[in-house]
C-alpha cells in the first residue's frame, strides 16, 4: 500500500497543478491581456448605440427585408442569420435545388432594385457564405440596392452612394480579399442620417 501512495502521489500532485495553470492560471492570463490589448474584438465587436443599446455585431450578419434598408446576402444558417446553426447548405454545384434557389433569388433581387431582366447581379447578391453569417456585402451589390434604398428613405441616391462609400472595409491585411460593405453600419448610418434630417 506504502509503495502504491508513492507512485500515485505524484500523478495526482502534477494533475493538480496541470489544473490550476492550465484551467485557471492560463485562462485568466489570455483573458487579461485580451482585455487590455483587443478590448473591443475581444467583447465580440458590439456595435453599441449613444443610449447604450446593442444593435449587433460587426462580425455577424443580420437580416434585412424592408425597402428602406439594404438587404444582406441569402444566409443557409438555420431560419436565416441563426448564428446557433451557423454553416453553409451543403448543396453541390450539381445539386438542381440550389440552381433553383439561385435563379430565384436572381429573380427577386431584380425585381426589389428595378433591374433590367438581363442586368447582371453580383454573385453575394444571390449565393451564401460559407458560414451564413457574412456580414458583409461587395461594393457593387450595394452600389445596386443604393437607388431602392434612397426611394424608401425620401433621400437622393447620391446622399446614399456616399453613405456606402464611407461604410466600405478594405480587404483583410489590405490585400486579402475585396472590399465590403459592412451591411448592419451602413443601415444604422443610414437610420441616423434620416433622424438628424428631422
Amino acid at each position: 500500500m506504502k509503495r502504491l501512495l508513492t507512485e500515485v502521489r505524484p500523478a495526482i500532485v502534477s494533475t493538480i497543478i496541470f489544473a490550476v495553470v492550465l484551467c485557471g492560471l492560463y485562462p485568466l492570463v489570455v483573458f487579461g491581456i485580451s482585455q487590455a490589448l483587443f478590448r473591443d474584438k475581444a467583447n465580440g465587436s458590439l456595435i453599441v448605440d449613444q443610449d447604450g443599446t446593442i444593435r449587433g455585431s460587426q462580425l455577424l450578419g443580420q437580416q434585412f427585408t424592408a425597402d428602406k434598408y439594404f438587404h444582406s446576402r441569402p444566409s443557409a444558417a438555420g431560419n436565416g442569420y441563426d448564428a446557433t446553426s451557423s454553416g453553409g447548405s451543403n448543396l453541390g454545384p450539381t445539386s438542381r435545388k440550389l440552381a433553383d434557389s439561385i435563379a430565384q433569388n436572381i429573380a427577386d433581387y431584380r425585381a426589389q432594385n428595378g433591374l433590367g431582366a438581363n442586368e447582371a447581379v453580383p454573385a453575394d447578391a444571390v449565393t451564401a457564405s460559407g458560414s451564413g453569417l457574412d456580414p458583409h456585402i461587395s461594393v457593387r451589390n450595394a452600389e445596386l440596392q443604393a437607388p431602392r434604398a434612397a426611394k424608401a428613405r425620401n433621400l437622393t441616391t447620391k446622399k446614399v452612394l456616399e453613405l456606402v462609400s464611407l461604410n466600405i472595409d478594405p480587404p483583410s491585411l489590405g490585400f486579402l480579399g475585396e472590399p465590403g460593405v459592412n451591411v448592419l453600419k451602413l443601415n444604422l448610418a443610414l437610420d441616423n442620417l434620416n433622424e438628424s434630417a428631422r
